[in-house]
């Protein structure tokens, strides 16, 4: 039982923590819901973009023949 309880804590406070940096996200954004999904999408594609850089990984669409 207690496992469980502290479990659901450490899933409590990393949900707060999202939710504290939505907020900051958002605000960033000038609460502009939109542009922060575009921003974080943006974001995304780029440190996908880096991760491929640094393992040597493309996707199949540049993939050398």
């Amino acid at each position: 039982m207690d496992v469980v309880r502290i479990s659901r804590q450490r899933t409590n406070s990393a949900l707060d923590q999202y939710e504290l940096a939505v907020d900051e996200i958002v605000a960033a954004c000038d609460g502009d819901w939109r542009g922060a999904l575009r921003a974080l999408m943006l974001l995304n594609e780029r440190l996908e973009l880096r991760l491929e850089q640094m393992s040597g990984v493309h996707p199949p669409h540049q993939r050398l023949h």
